[in-house]
């Protein structure tokens, strides 16, 4: 499976961003798609995942309410619509596929490139 995120950028706090994940290759082994972000010096933190037959999300505490996740099965695309944009939330986002719902990065198997999300105050 192969991953490209893109979407990210610099926005203002309290602004939007709309970040895609588009996959290829080898789809069938997508049970689950997932959001995970950054920050320099961190680990790389969960944000969201997706059930991608079935469509069930997962968010992170500090996400819940501002963030959702989504996916287009057609166009084998994840999407994060992120709202209420804080200053905590810039980091490089990555887009990660595993198969079943995990919290724990080490435990995605396919990875896009990353993609920057900055928010200035």
């Amino acid at each position: 499976v192969q991953l490209q995120a893109y979407g990210g950028g610099l926005v203002q706090a309290g602004g939007s961003l709309r970040l895609s994940c588009a996959a290829s290759g080898r789809t069938f082994k997508m049970y689950v798609m997932g959001w995970f972000r950054q920050a320099p010096g961190k680990e790389r933190e969960f944000v969201a995942a997706i059930n991608w037959v079935v469509g069930n999300t997962y968010y992170a505490d500090s996400v819940k309410g501002r963030f959702t996740i989504s996916r287009d099965v057609a166009k084998n695309t994840v999407y994060l619509q992120m709202n209420s944009l804080k200053p905590e939330d810039t980091a490089v986002y990555y887009c990660g596929s595993s198969s079943a719902i995990y919290y724990s990065a080490s435990l995605y198997d396919f990875w896009g490139q990353g993609t920057q999300v900055t928010v200035s105050s």
